[in-house]
């Protein structure tokens, strides 16, 4: 099969290793080589998760099969348990048909989070020895809370009636067209739009997976 680009973002106490071609696929370990075989055995799932969109998808057979494209330094953010540093692979343009495929494969991000909700309704999720853990409601409203920040990230705005969800997708889209911001940032930097869907894809399937796995365990 056909290498796989990915990238490592080094912290101090923990690895993120994510594909740069595809958003929502990243994983982590106490270092690189633990990170790169978490990425290795989410492959099925990733492909499985994406559905339609996993068009041109193919899990790869092992570690050889990645190639190391970029290195970067991670922050607390990393150490704390995601990722938060974005590759110079971001900062590229999306043209207009790599738009679509980035935007397809967020939506499958969100429908995977959707689905794993939906199964666990009224299922009491499986919690940590120390009784940790987020209730399935609790979860949801983390994600949907964190999405509110990274649409400000984008330079976004959410009208009032309208669906957060999409408020990202255009955000990304008039971004991607190198339109300003709607909403300039107080302070920082603005996300670059591939970044905005790669770490916004990663937070609801890595939270789907989540419910999937407490919910398993629950009974």
């Amino acid at each position: 099969m056909a290498s796989i680009d990915i990238y490592l973002e080094v912290g101090t106490k923990r690895v993120f290793a994510a594909a740069v071609e595809w958003p929502g696929w990243c994983r982590s370990g106490k270092n690189e080589d633990a990170a790169i075989e978490a990425l290795v055995e989410a492959g099925p799932r990733y492909a499985r998760a994406l559905g339609r969109a996993r068009s041109g998808f193919a899990a790869p057979e092992g570690s050889a099969d990645l190639v190391i494209a970029e290195r970067v330094t991670g922050n607390a953010t990393t150490d704390f348990g995601a990722p938060g540093v974005a590759p110079a692979a971001d900062d590229r343009r999306l043209d207009t048909t790599e738009l679509e495929r980035q935007r397809k494969l967020l939506r499958a991000c969100w429908a995977a989070l959707d689905r794993g909700a939906a199964a666990a309704d009224g299922v009491t999720l499986r919690t940590g020895p120390r009784g940790g853990g987020r209730s399935l409601d609790a979860i949801v409203a983390h994600v949907a809370e964190a999405e509110d920040a990274y649409l400000r990230k984008l330079g976004g705005r959410a009208a009032p009636d309208e669906d957060r969800r999409a408020a990202i997708e255009a955000a990304v889209t008039s971004r991607a067209r190198g339109e300003p911001p709607a909403r300039p940032p107080r302070s920082g930097n603005l996300w670059a739009p591939r970044y905005a869907v790669r770490r916004t894809a990663w937070h609801a399937l890595d939270h789907a997976w989540e419910i999937e796995d407490r919910s398993a365990d629950a009974g």
